[in-house]
């Protein structure tokens, strides 16, 4: 346990966990909170995610990926007890800071992931404009190139000229399934 002068306020602190058990790790240290009696030092435990668009099987589909795998936020008063809790929670691996003593998160940052959680309908982000080179990376076109002819922002389309039996086809795709080279 940590030796140093620990500090008395709440705050959010990131706890490293064994990859692909957060979703558990919060399970458990939410129970153990209760189990114990923490409610009063450990207030919140989360497991950023966002959603984003993929291409499955063609598809388009909204998905909740986390922002940080490995990582679980957890709020707060550190003292003896409340770190031993979190700390031997099963698939715990330790806090991140300096040694045994937990350095907390700003503010700004946790109100920054918050608001990307938040976000309903993710956004198309589309990285290429008109007249890049991009290879396709999904569907009956899949590892051909081309060229960007056309961008459809709203809808997350692009039309990009494959070159076939010598002359150019447009060819209309998603804009998740090419990458500019």
């Amino acid at each position: 346990m940590p030796k140093q002068k620990l500090p008395k306020k709440r705050e959010w602190y990131v706890l490293h966990t064994y990859s692909g058990y957060e979703e558990s790790v919060a399970k458990n240290l939410k129970q153990r909170i209760e189990s114990l009696g923490m409610e009063d030092k450990i207030f919140d435990v989360i497991v950023p995610k966002e959603k984003k668009i993929k291409i499955k099987a063609g598809k388009r589909k909204v998905v909740e990926e986390k922002v940080y795998p490995g990582y679980v936020l957890v709020e707060m008063i550190v003292t003896d007890d409340s770190w031993y809790v979190v700390r031997n929670t099963p698939n715990v691996t330790g806090f991140i800071g300096a040694g045994t003593v937990p350095v907390p998160v700003s503010e700004k940052e946790v109100e920054s992931l918050k608001k990307r959680m938040e976000v309903k309908e993710p956004q198309y982000k589309i990285e290429v404009k008109i007249g890049d080179l991009v290879k396709i990376t999904d569907g009956p076109f899949k590892d051909f190139d081309g060229k960007v002819s056309e961008i459809d922002e709203e809808k997350g389309k692009i039309k990009v000229l494959v070159n076939m039996f010598g002359r150019d086809t447009p060819v209309e795709l998603d804009s998740l399934q090419i990458k500019k080279i």
